[in-house]
């Protein structure tokens, strides 16, 4: 959530952004209304806190009349300030109605793209930060799609899935299963080895995690919900592990980075998916996932998204997948990100590019909610946050399985070797 201080100091920039964000003229409205209403508050405050403060001194020389024999003026002075104290309730009432008018203005309003997110509508409008430098992977017409070499081959069941559950929860069995446990070891092992403390947090978070980090209210379709415990599965591990900080101060500028990493299953409900680019694991509702976290000093923030996109491309070299960089547009750019980088991994068999992660600086937006701060000098100022999956293990396994196929069987990447135990499914 904006600072409404930072929207007053730097309208200009707010109202550009939101441009970038291809925001209407009259969306942009949006902006003066939040000032307005600030305005409101603050006016209706003053006027409050002048109202209680002569019922304060009139009730005090009420006593002082009193003990002076003089009963009419005190009598009198006891009607003034009954009168105060409604005029009192109703600027409370109306000040009550003031703030939550603006509380649910403001979260309408998403954070304000950093200066190099590029103008655009829609994901073709993304721009390839970087891209593969070598041939893509050919296979010829004889290459299968991930969901025949996963009947083939035992890896996973997405018909066992539907009984169990419901369409879009496979089933990995024998080495499918084997190879998940794997990445999941690798990615964690990876984390730990950049300096990543591991966390294994809940499943199931409340209403004040998921508003937190951005979740509700612009994200509550795709989460499914308890609705007897008012309780929501995690889509991502970034929801409960970034809010180990919440309503926390950080004592000393010395404790950044602040550096977490947890793998958990996520599930989202995806609803509207529909179409052949989703078949298989190109789009399910329940999938494991290693997310990294961290929290930083404003001042380093950028700098912290430069070696989590590096520590994501070692991953996808390591199991020799070609991939791709994207800085999301404007109109691509998630509601709480400040900048974000999408990789993607090429699938040979059905010659396109799958998203696997997604890296992400949310600066204070985040932490606003969060009322995650540092100690300074000067007061209190809010941390930045940053995350990114490293790495989503669905579209993964799909390109593994698609472009290390052979006559003799699916062929393990050898970083995964000593993970799998195997290096060939057959």
């Amino acid at each position: 959530m904006l600072e409404i201080s930072y929207i007053r100091e730097n309208r200009e920039r707010v109202l550009q952004g939101l441009k970038v964000r291809n925001f209407s003229e009259e969306e942009l409205e949006i902006v003066e209304k939040v000032l307005s209403l600030d305005d409101k508050r603050k006016t209706l405050q003053t006027e409050l806190d002048n109202k209680l403060a002569e019922r304060n001194s009139i009730s005090k020389s009420i006593g002082d009349l009193f003990k002076q024999g003089k009963k009419e003026e005190a009598n009198a002075m006891r009607q003034q300030v009954n009168s105060l104290k409604d005029a009192a309730g109703q600027i409370e009432e109306e000040l009550k109605a003031t703030k939550a008018s603006l509380a649910e203005t403001l979260v309408q309003l998403p954070n304000i793209p950093h200066p190099s997110v590029p103008v655009g509508n829609t994901d073709e409008d993304n721009e390839i930060a970087k891209d593969w430098a070598g041939d893509l992977p050919e296979l010829g017409e004889d290459a299968k799609p991930h969901w025949e070499l996963a009947s083939q081959y035992n890896i996973f069941d997405l018909e066992l899935g539907v009984k169990i559950a419901g369409s879009g929860f496979p089933v990995f069995r024998g080495k499918g299963a084997r190879l998940v446990r794997a990445l999941i070891a690798f990615f964690l092992d990876e984390a730990a080895r950049a300096g990543y403390e591991e966390v294994i947090p809940p499943l199931l978070v409340n209403e004040s995690t998921a508003y937190g980090t951005g979740q509700l209210p612009d994200k509550e379709g795709q989460m499914y919900y308890a609705e007897k415990d008012d309780l929501y599965l995690i889509p991502t591990a970034e929801v409960p592990v970034t809010n180990i900080y919440r309503d926390v101060i950080i004592k000393d500028e010395s404790d950044f980075p602040i550096k977490l990493t947890g793998y958990t299953p996520c599930f989202r409900r995806e609803a509207g998916s529909y179409g052949s680019h989703v078949r298989g694991l190109n789009r399910v509702h329940q999938f494991d996932k290693v997310e990294i976290v961290r929290i930083e000093h404003p001042d380093r923030s950028y700098e912290a998204l430069d070696e989590m996109v590096r520590h994501v491309e070692g991953l996808l070299e390591k199991l020799e997948l070609p991939y791709r960089i994207l800085r999301l547009c404007g109109g691509d750019l998630g509601f709480t990100s400040a900048l974000t980088y999408d990789f993607e991994v090429y699938s040979a068999a059905q010659k396109r590019w799958l998203e696997v992660s997604s890296v992400s600086n949310f600066e204070t937006f985040q932490t606003n909610r969060l009322k995650l701060r540092y100690k300074t000098d000067k007061g209190n100022r809010l941390a930045h946050t940053l995350n990114g999956s490293a790495l989503a293990l669905a579209r993964i396994i799909a390109s593994l399985i698609e472009n290390n196929q052979t006559p003799e069987g699916i062929k393990i990447p050898k970083v995964l070797q000593s993970y799998t135990g195997f290096d060939l499914i057959d």
